[in-house]
C-alpha cells in the first residue's frame, strides 16, 4: 500500500461559499478552516497548503449561543501603558461581525506560514452578496 503525498504544484483550489445566518460562530468557523487547510480532500498533506478558497457570507446573522454574548470579550494591547482595551462580543458582532469570524478561523489554523497563506484565501462579507462569482464557487452545506 503506498501513500500519497501532495506537492504544491499539483494542488487544485475550489472556491466553497458558506452561509453563516442563523448558524453558530464557532461551528461555521470549524467548517471554513477545514476547507483552507485542505482536510476534506483525500490528498491532505499537513506539511503542503492543500487548501481551499472560502467565502463566507451573512456573517452579522451568526449566532453566539449562551451568555456569550455579555461574557466573552476581545482583548487587544495598543502598545501604551496601560492601554489593554476590551470589547464584548455583543459590540463586536453588531458593529465588525467579520472580524469576529475572522478572529474564530485564525485560531483554528495553525500558528505559522500555512495558516498565514490559508488566512488569505479567506474572503468575509457581512451581507448576502460577494463579488467572486466569476470564480463560480459552490455552496458548502453544514453538516
Amino acid at each position: 500500500m503506498s501513500t500519497t503525498m501532495a506537492k504544491k504544484e499539483t494542488v487544485e483550489r475550489k472556491w466553497y461559499v458558506i452561509d453563516a445566518a442563523g448558524k453558530p460562530l464557532g461551528r461555521t468557523a470549524v467548517i471554513a478552516a477545514n476547507l483552507l487547510r485542505g482536510k476534506h480532500k483525500p490528498t491532505f498533506t499537513p506539511n503542503v497548503d492543500c487548501g481551499d478558497f472560502v467565502i463566507i457570507v451573512n456573517t452579522d446573522q451568526a449566532v453566539l449561543t449562551g451568555k456569550k454574548l455579555d461574557q466573552k470579550k476581545y482583548y487587544h494591547f495598543t502598545g501604551w501603558i496601560g492601554n489593554l482595551k476590551e470589547t464584548k462580543y455583543r459590540h463586536l458582532m453588531e458593529k465588525r461581525s467579520d472580524f469576529a469570524m475572522e478572529l474564530a478561523v485564525k485560531g483554528m489554523l495553525p500558528k505559522n506560514s500555512i495558516g498565514r497563506a490559508a488566512m488569505t484565501r479567506l474572503k468575509l462579507y457581512t451581507g448576502a452578496e460577494h463579488k467572486h462569482a466569476a470564480q463560480k464557487p459552490e455552496p458548502w452545506t453544514m453538516d
